[in-house]
């Protein structure tokens, strides 16, 4: 019976560690779907199903990260890859194919972006919640600022809370 505890306790450790060291983008191994809404000055204006896809193996430190919009109208697909650049400030880098790298910072069990493009400023997010992954950008221009701070507006908001698929 104590042999049988132990053993027990043991395989919950050996479980509860591999859980621990898992990477967050392994952690996100796997297909995942829900529709994303789309939204102007806080009014939800549009809205597209979309799958994410993330895999691990291409090499230890990069994983493919693959985003579809399944729309009828406008089909997209944005196929990147996500690559660990610094282990020790968990700082990753998104590679869009086309020269084009944009870096992201992980806190915990939620990953941050921040870019301009084009005078238009934008934040991306993927956080783990759950059993839910919820994905985030949002956009705005530079408006007024004074002392040092420059304000941005926030006029477009995508969000999608995706589940696991089977």
């Amino acid at each position: 019976m104590r042999r049988r505890r132990i053993l027990c306790l043991g395989l919950i450790v050996a479980a509860v560690q591999t859980v621990v060291a898992q990477s967050f983008p392994d952690r996100l191994a796997g297909t995942w779907s829900g529709v994303m809404f789309m939204s102007k000055d806080g009014k939800i204006r549009d809205s597209v199903h979309v799958r994410f896809t993330v895999k691990s193996g291409v090499t230890p430190d990069m994983w493919s990260w693959k985003t579809e919009y399944l729309s009828e109208k406008m089909p997209m697909t944005k196929d990147y890859t996500l690559k660990l650049q610094d282990a020790n400030s968990q700082v990753y880098a998104v590679d869009e194919g086309d020269g084009v790298v944009l870096y992201d910072y992980l806190f915990g069990d939620k990953l941050y972006g921040v870019f301009e493009t084009q005078e238009v400023m934008l934040t991306s997010s993927y956080e783990l919640r759950g059993a839910e992954l919820i994905f985030e950008v949002t956009s705005g221009r530079k408006t007024a600022g004074g002392n040092g701070v420059t304000n941005y507006s926030v006029q477009h908001l995508q969000r999608a809370v995706l589940r696991r698929s089977p």
